[in-house]
């Protein structure tokens, strides 16, 4: 079946390069272009990726502070970011 009929990428294409290490959207595109022309796939490869449902989901339904653990993940990326 194909996720992108621009390039004609199948799913199982997609599936490939999400094994070899694409995480996502953009990294798909850089493997095989899927995503890059109308962008009608972009959410199917999110789907394929696992991505698109809300991260911090757990959290929320926990009664948890979503928030907090948003502003502890962007500490980290500001440390990644700074070395």
């Amino acid at each position: 079946m194909f996720v992108c009929s621009c390039f004609g990428v199948t799913e199982a294409q997609v599936q490939q390069h999400a094994e070899n290490g694409a995480g996502t959207p953009r990294q798909i595109a850089s493997a095989c272009k899927a995503g890059t022309d109308c962008g009608s796939c972009v959410r199917r490869i999110q789907a394929i990726l696992g991505r698109g449902a809300c991260p911090r989901r757990d959290l929320a339904d926990q009664g948890r502070p979503v928030l907090a653990e948003l502003e502890k993940f962007e500490e980290f990326e500001d440390l990644d970011e700074a070395a």
